[in-house]
């Protein structure tokens, strides 16, 4: 199991029902590929650095995963081909970087 980082920007005008809505999904189908859900972290509302289609600001979510090494891609292709719906601006899957371990001191 490889973590990973599944990361979406959510309308800024879905309230808090339609927000926990499109996170369920997102967990539903890390689930279906095998995975499953370490955290997810919420950032809030921010504006974009640039226009994303006609908006200008969006929801950050952030959720910690472990999957198998193909589950990443299935779940973008998922949300590619079904699409998340009206309520996603962005979609992302990414691996999660695992810090080398720290060389031992030598001739203390």
């Amino acid at each position: 199991m490889r973590k990973y980082e599944v990361a979406f920007i959510a309308d800024p005008d879905l309230d808090e029902e339609g927000l926990t809505a499109l996170e369920e999904r997102v967990k539903s189908w890390v689930e279906a590929g095998q995975g499953k859900t370490l955290q997810v972290d919420r950032w809030g509302k921010r504006r974009f650095a640039y226009p994303i289609g006609r908006r200008t600001e969006g929801y950050y979510v952030f959720i910690q995963t472990e999957m198998p090494p193909a589950a990443g891609l299935a779940i973008e292709y998922v949300a590619w081909t079904i699409g998340l719906g009206a309520g996603v601006t962005s979609l992302v899957t990414s691996p999660r970087a695992i810090p080398p371990p720290m060389p031992a001191p030598s001739g203390l």
